[in-house]
């Protein structure tokens, strides 16, 4: 029985992995479409006259789903913003109390995020069924919905993730770094 749950925890993590990466996918190509519209509001703007109406507002809109969208990610590899300073002081001389203190600060870390999908839900409903909208009509207008969406699959997403760490202790996930793939792929002592 305790193999079937291994087993299936292991699949989870995957799932979540992979989900978390193709946020962050999701996330970059907004960055792009971000820069795109900024791009084309500034050159419209100056040699046209002609601005582009809802820049302001769908630079707001991404900017949200951008941090939403690669959260999830963030949090698998490690790289949310946090003092490990202490934690790296104690992890040579206490590995232990290192992982606990880490199990807990990701327990919390997890509780957090599912209150904020808690706290979100509501608000995802309420926005769906009213159909509200931010901008200014005639110019600009788009539905606040698939941003309380994305804001509470991020926020579960990194629940989940936050919650598997703490099973499976993976907090050591080690990034493959482009310099990493260049050294391993080309024998010492050839030039690149």
């Amino acid at each position: 029985m305790s193999n079937i749950l291994v087993q299936g925890t292991n699949k989870l993590s995957r799932i979540a992995n992979v989900t978390a990466i193709i946020a962050n996918t999701v996330g970059t190509l907004m960055v792009l479409c971000l820069v795109i519209v900024v791009d084309y509001d500034v050159i419209a703007r100056g040699a046209f006259n002609k601005p582009f109406g809802g820049a302001v507002e769908v630079v707001q809109f991404t900017m949200v789903l951008i941090v939403f969208l690669q959260l999830p990610d963030v949090v698998r590899v490690n790289r949310l913003t946090r003092s490990d300073g202490f934690l790296a002081i104690m992890q040579p001389r206490f590995p232990n109390i290192a992982m606990w203190v880490r199990r807990f600060i990701d327990s919390v870390s997890a509780i957090l995020m599912t209150l904020i999908a808690i706290a979100i839900w509501p608000e995802f409903v309420e926005m769906f069924e009213t159909k509200d909208y931010f901008g200014v009509p005639g110019v600009f207008v788009a539905p606040w919905w698939p941003i309380k969406l994305v804001i509470f699959l991020s926020a579960s997403l990194c629940a989940l993730i936050f919650i598997l760490k703490v099973i499976l202790a993976a907090t050591n996930i080690k990034l493959i770094r482009m310099d990493e793939m260049k050294d391993k792929a080309v024998p010492s002592g050839e030039k690149i």
